[in-house]
């Protein structure tokens, strides 16, 4: 079962300062923050402070936010995407089938991270940026 679609903000180094922002702006609660360093092994020092992923909570709605790659030409315009939440391997893998029909660009096939058993990536047909994530609550 899909839980949510949420929209995922990408930034271009100035994550921490764009999770302060929307804070304030969107009377958020931060949720969760992780940079870099906390979750990149061997992260080169220049990357530390990069935000890997913060979410805010805006009255129950999740937004998230991370810092682009540094290895990829950051475009403004394109940097927002939408992360559609799922409850089971299964369901991401069924999405993942029908989505990436046609797509334009796989950035990245489902499998598994360390934040998520199911984790994709990819560009569409009409060219909107999806994210696929599964969170399987542990009990």
């Amino acid at each position: 079962m899909i839980k949510a679609i949420e929209v995922y903000l990408v930034t271009n180094g100035n994550g921490m300062e764009a999770v302060e922002f929307y804070k304030n702006a969107l009377d958020a609660e931060v949720i969760a923050v992780m940079q870099w360093k906390d979750g990149v092994p061997n992260c080169p020092k220049e990357n530390e402070h990069l935000l890997m992923n913060a979410q805010l909570s805006v009255n129950g709605i999740r937004l998230m936010i991370s810092d682009d790659n540094p290895e990829y030409s950051y475009r403004s315009g394109t940097n927002m995407s939408a992360c559609i939440q799922c409850d089971s391997m299964e369901t991401a893998q069924n999405l993942y089938d029908k989505m990436s029909v046609g797509a334009q660009e796989i950035q990245m096939e489902l499998g598994k991270t360390f934040w998520s058993p199911a984790y994709a990536s990819l560009i569409d047909r009409f060219g909107m940026h999806w994210q696929i994530n599964t969170e399987i609550k542990e009990n």
